[in-house]
């Protein structure tokens, strides 16, 4: 069963006060201890509403009202999900809230999570359904012979991307297991493009196989640039389709590069997106 606990606004949160370093170290070890029984899920702190508004409807339309607002002991501070079996264990996580917030005098509330259990079933729930399968995030992950740092540098020059992960072998657990001359071989490589994630790792011996059957597609909005991109990615490596205008986009082209990875580069027509 899954809870959100509410903390209530009180005149303090509401004035924008921050918590004090004693507070936030002892939410912290509230939260570890949560943590490491496997009942926290998330949690956040929320600013005044004074920084917020509600949006009202009436017959339909919405109409935006800006905070402050009243009844401060009905709005929310913040709030913790907790995964837990019954209610009474949720009180219980409760009932250990620090007592360093608001001196001691704060109020909680409970209240259970729908599930689509809950709901009789019919089109509408399926879709719900649905989107519930959907997952957190769709991201690309490429193989290398033993290239991936050389590999994923290069992409990050060419893309502009953020180059967020760069893992050695011999700075994980699996480091006693893997040959001493691969410690400074890529376990784990990520490279965030607005959100997206291409990601990488050598794979020792055998277990590298060369990309087949898939590509990394890059969309651009200007085709010089896609062209240049096309140029740079092609380099050293081995143009399938060169770069040109085709009957869906003003510029289109396939090549595998030096690493053995195959990519589309392409500006889509605003006919063909």
């Amino acid at each position: 069963m899954r809870y959100m606990l509410m903390r209530k606004a009180d005149a303090a949160t509401e004035a924008g006060e921050l918590p004090s370093q004693e507070l936030l170290k002892a939410m912290s070890d509230y939260n570890e201890r949560m943590i490491r029984a496997g009942v926290f899920v998330t949690g956040d702190g929320l600013r005044p509403s004074g920084e917020g508004c509600r949006i009202a409807f009436r017959d339909g339309e919405p109409r935006v009202v800006q905070g402050p607002f009243a009844a401060t002991e009905e709005l929310l501070a913040g709030y913790s999900v907790l995964e837990v079996d019954s209610l009474e264990e949720a009180i219980e996580w409760a009932r250990q809230w620090p007592p360093e917030d608001g001196d001691g005098h704060v109020t909680l509330e409970l209240r259970r999570y729908f599930t689509m259990q809950d709901f009789e079933p019919g089109d509408g729930l399926e879709r719900h359904v649905a989107q519930a399968r959907l997952p957190r995030g769709l991201q690309v992950h490429l193989s290398f012979a033993g290239n991936c740092r050389e590999a994923m540098a290069f992409y990050a020059e060419v893309t502009g991307g953020h180059l967020e992960a760069m893992l050695t072998f011999g700075e994980t657990p699996a480091a006693a297991e893997v040959p001493a001359e691969w410690h400074d071989r890529i376990a784990h490589a990520s490279l965030n493009v607005r959100g997206h994630r291409l990601m990488g790792a050598d794979m020792l011996g055998d277990c590298y196989q060369a990309p087949q059957g898939a590509q990394v597609f890059l969309d651009y909005e200007d085709v010089d640039q896609a062209a240049e991109v096309f140029q740079r990615l092609a380099e050293g490596g081995q143009v399938q389709m060169p770069f040109e205008a085709t009957f869906w986009a003003k510029g289109f082209g396939m090549a595998t590069d030096r690493f053995g990875v195959q990519w589309m580069v392409a500006t889509p027509s605003e006919q063909c997106p």
